[in-house]
């Protein structure tokens, strides 16, 4: 505190005192002019925190509240007395407030303590104001209740401030921040300090139910697994409901969940969760997707060629489906109808369908049909190229596929062994290559499980000319009588080289021999004919 007034000529010495509150001075500091010695009296309060310097300038170390007094500067000279005062004012900034006492939880349409704002070591006293979310709370009556308390330490004279909140919260105030400011004055001015943040677990009761289906999918099929939802918008959320289930005349106390698995279509309908009270409720409706298939006939089935099969696949379900058929994995046009089997009618059918925008819904079913037949034969005959060789082919059709035999009657190399086309729709060729010396008759022999067909073909000589016949002439007949006709020319023209009377003979006994062939070309499938046809050949060449 620098002395307020000019040092005079004449100056004898310096003094500092206070000014006690009943006015009485205390003198606490003394320097001479002219021995430039400095005395300090002998104050308590000021033991070792006085300093006066050679321009009377009084210094106080670690200041206290105490020190807030009118202090006085005196000049003297011999003739004269001066004195000035000088006002000392002492501040001290308070601790940061804390929000102690804090309420474990609030709940709403509730009056309850909220807190207690607490701010120490404050000099002169400080002022506290509550805050929620930025905005100073009020006091309102029965809703915002303020209440502080200032307390001065004795010994420090510091003041503790201490304010206490009561508070009915609402629903708003979820995640609400509330905090409080002391104002206290400084030596510039007025200032303030502010809490932490503080955010309650604000309880209100549930004023709506709301109902849900997990997983959240637009459609639900058979065989799904469904688990309802129910929530309450409290806080704390409801942990018990009533779940209302099509079919069930109570509701089914659960948690929160309950868990529908392997759904059927009955699962259908409206479903409803409320409180336990039954009060709050809510409902939704829930559509679990069929499909249903069904082919006629199904599995494996065997019929003969030739006959009819009708084939029906029908669908039953809870929305429009897709159907389609598909034959040995590869999808068809159309629907498969049999008014005649053939053999190419055989295979794997599939019925396949699907329920449009039902994901994973997809039914199918299978038909293995099986077509029979018979074994039927037609022979062709060709010669080769060379000349030197004819080619004899057996075409056969039948299921099960038949087995092929060749029996040979006369005299004639056969060149290369038996060959096979590939089996495809029932029907395949055995073929041989044959270089007949002289005529020949060949049988093909096909067999399966239902039935023996047997065949026979007669063939001139390799030196005999004779015209080949297309290989898929359907007429047997015709074939086997012109091979007859040929062999017969064949024979005469021989005979007549050697003797005019055994030609004569001998072309009377061949115009027998064709009449019989006629005979016996009426049914090639005849086995016992063939045998008579094959007896009659050999005499003649006898």
């Amino acid at each position: 505190m620098p002395c307020p007034l000019e040092v005079p000529d004449g100056l004898m010495f310096g003094k500092w005192k206070y000014e006690m509150p009943n006015g009485s001075p205390v003198f606490i500091a003394f320097r001479s002019s002219t021995k430039k010695n400095v005395q300090y009296d002998d104050v308590p309060d000021y033991k070792d925190r006085l300093s006066l310097s050679e321009n009377y300038t009084l210094s106080i170390k670690n200041a206290r509240i105490s020190d807030e007094k009118r202090f006085v500067c005196m000049l003297v000279t011999e003739d004269d007395v001066s004195e000035e005062p000088t006002i000392v004012k002492v501040f001290k900034q308070p601790s940061q407030p804390e929000i102690l006492h804090q309420a474990k939880l609030l709940e709403t349409e509730k009056l309850q303590m909220l807190g207690e704002c607490v701010s120490r070591d404050s000099y002169p006293e400080g002022n506290v104001t509550w805050y929620r979310n930025g905005r100073a709370l009020q006091p309102v009556d029965g809703v915002v209740v303020i209440n502080l308390q200032k307390m001065v330490d004795r010994t420090t004279g510091l003041f503790t401030m201490t304010s206490s909140l009561q508070y009915m919260p609402t629903k708003e105030d979820v995640n609400a921040k509330f905090s409080c400011i002391v104002t206290y004055y400084g030596p510039s001015g007025q200032k303030t300090i502010q809490s932490e943040p503080v955010v309650f677990d604000v309880h209100y009761p549930t004023e709506k139910v709301t109902i849900q289906v997990l997983p959240q999918s637009s459609t639900i099929k058979e065989g799904d697994n469904i688990t309802l939802k129910c929530s309450g918008n409290g806080n704390p959320p409801p942990q018990e409901f009533l779940f209302y289930i099509p079919g069930e005349t109570e509701g089914i106390k659960s948690s929160d969940t309950y868990i529908m698995t392997d759904v059927r279509r009955n699962a259908t309908g409206e479903y409803k969760c409320s409180l336990t009270d039954k009060s709050m409720m809510d409902s939704t409706t829930i559509t679990v997707h069929y499909l249903d298939l069904q082919l006629t006939p199904s599995g494996e089935v065997t019929k003969q060629i030739g006959e009819a099969l009708p084939v029906s696949c029908t669908i039953s379900s809870s929305r429009n489906a897709t159907v389609f058929w598909i034959k040995d994995n590869t999808r068809m046009q159309t629907s498969p109808s049999f008014s005649s089997l053939q053999y190419q009618d055989a295979g794997n059918y599939v019925c396949e369908t699907t329920l449009q925008e039902v994901e994973g819904l997809r039914k199918r079913q299978t038909l293995k049909l099986i077509v029979e037949g018979k074994p039927q034969i037609k022979m062709t005959k060709k010669t080769n190229t060379n000349k030197m060789s004819k080619t004899i082919i057996c075409h056969v059709e039948g299921f099960p596929k038949p087995a092929v035999q060749w029996t040979v009657t006369g005299s004639g190399s056969i060149l290369n062994k038996t060959e096979e086309t590939k089996y495809v729709n029932g029907k395949f060729s055995s073929k041989i290559v044959i270089a007949p010396e002289e005529n020949v008759t060949l049988t093909c022999i096909a067999e399966n499980e239902l039935e023996r067909t047997v065949t026979s073909m007669n063939v001139s000589a390799i030196s005999i000319p004779e015209y080949d016949e297309p290989e898929d002439r359907g007429d047997d007949n015709s074939e086997k009588v012109n091979d007859q006709a040929k062999l017969i020319v064949g024979i005469v023209v021989g005979l007549l080289l050697v003797a005019l009377i055994a030609g004569v003979v001998y072309w009377l006994y061949v115009k027998k021999s064709k009449t019989a062939s006629k005979h016996v070309d009426k049914d090639l499938g005849n086995i016992e004919e063939n045998k008579k046809l094959e007896e009659n050949n050999h005499k003649s060449e006898t």
